[in-house]
């Protein structure tokens, strides 16, 4: 009786496997059609093989197969609209990557990046660069390193103020972390308004960043994202095991040989810093990493190692869509984050709503 039990639970394991792979793969071809499928679409349009097809030549080097076709077509494929797509994908992702470690973390599905006030700590850095217009470095890449650093210092500094805020006794508390982080948001928002009320000249820049766009995006926007949300990825997937144990409550954990505490710091350190170069990148963008975990979740169960994969993904495919519709789509392009904020809001109220009603019936 107990091995026909045990080869149905492993039965059942390999099942839920392979249908999270067949997720993964079904979203990664997914992701990669839209990619191609939205290069194209524009002012001038291209067809989706004549993209798949310059593309394929850049990365084969094959130039051949570019014969009889306008120069200025590979010129805008390649140089224009590539690199933005690409890094609205990879700040959708890291979005959506850093939402579930702070869902997982804090035990709470309205938790995101701006509940610790991570977001506003990266926004209020990248400000004081534009604001002071610093460059550190004249070589031009490290020129442009410049507002991601200062997003990052401003996203870790945050974090590790709200944590000490909130610990008592060394240990951490969901409840007093979002406290804190709601406090820090608070005071950093103020600091925001200030150097948009003392920039004068640069008030404008400021304040179509903070909006969040991926206008003039290069492929250096695209390097620098994709290397942090690579490093990132594989930090919290390592310890994606340990962050299931962290929900089942610290003792319990600890009884099963985490280490709560230094688990709980790198995570959101982690988690932290794929959210300040997202956001020294795009600008204030909200709801992708609320919204995505929460949604993804319903299909992949809450189990980590299934969830932030998954929730990378689709964190890429959202954000991607929404940034296609305001490039293309749209007569006027407005900012990503006011046409997040639009859909995801209204969207995310009625699920709440949906969840509040559920409860009192049940």
């Amino acid at each position: 009786m107990t091995i026909k039990v045990q080869e149905k639970s492993h039965g059942l394991k390999n099942r839920l496997q392979r249908a999270s792979g067949i997720q993964v793969l079904l979203l990664s071809a997914a992701l990669c059609s839209i990619i191609v499928i939205s290069t194209g679409m524009g002012y001038i349009h291209l067809s989706f093989l004549d993209v798949a097809k310059i593309i394929f030549a850049k990365i084969s080097g094959q130039t051949d197969l570019l014969k009889g076709m306008d120069e200025i077509l590979s010129v805008v494929v390649l140089e224009v609209r590539l690199p933005r797509i690409l890094t609205a994908a990879i700040v959708g992702a890291g979005l959506a990557v850093a939402g579930a470690v702070f869902q997982g973390i804090l035990l709470n599905p309205l938790a995101d990046p701006y509940t610790l006030g991570v977001s506003a700590g990266a926004a209020f850095g990248a400000c004081l660069a534009f604001f002071f217009n610093i460059v550190l470095f004249d070589n031009i890449v490290l020129g442009a390193c410049s507002v991601p650093a200062f997003a990052f210092i401003g996203a870790t500094g945050t974090l590790f103020f709200v944590v000490y805020l909130s610990s008592a006794r060394g240990g951490f508390s969901s409840n007093n972390l979002i406290l804190s982080g709601i406090i820090v948001a608070a005071i950093l928002s103020a600091g925001i308004s200030l150097l948009k009320y003392v920039a004068d000249e640069q008030v404008s820049i400021i304040i179509f960043w903070l909006m969040g766009s991926f206008v003039s995006k290069t492929w250096a926007d695209v390097i620098i994202t994709l290397l942090f949300l690579c490093g990132g990825f594989l930090i919290i997937i390592f310890f994606a095991r340990d962050l299931n144990l962290i929900s089942l409550g610290s003792r319990t954990a600890s009884s099963l040989g985490v280490h709560t505490k230094r688990v709980t710091l790198v995570l959101l350190v982690t988690a932290s810093m794929v959210t300040a170069i997202c956001v020294s990148v795009s600008g204030i963008i909200g709801f992708v990493g609320l919204l995505v975990p929460h949604m993804v979740r319903f299909l992949t169960g809450p189990d980590n190692r299934k969830l932030i994969p998954v929730s990378m993904l689709s964190g890429a495919i959202l954000l991607l869509c929404a940034d296609t519709v305001t490039r293309a789509i749209l007569p006027g392009e407005i900012p990503i984050g006011v046409l997040t904020a639009l859909i995801g809001g209204p969207f995310f109220c009625y699920i709440f709503r949906k969840r509040q009603t559920a409860r009192s019936v049940g």
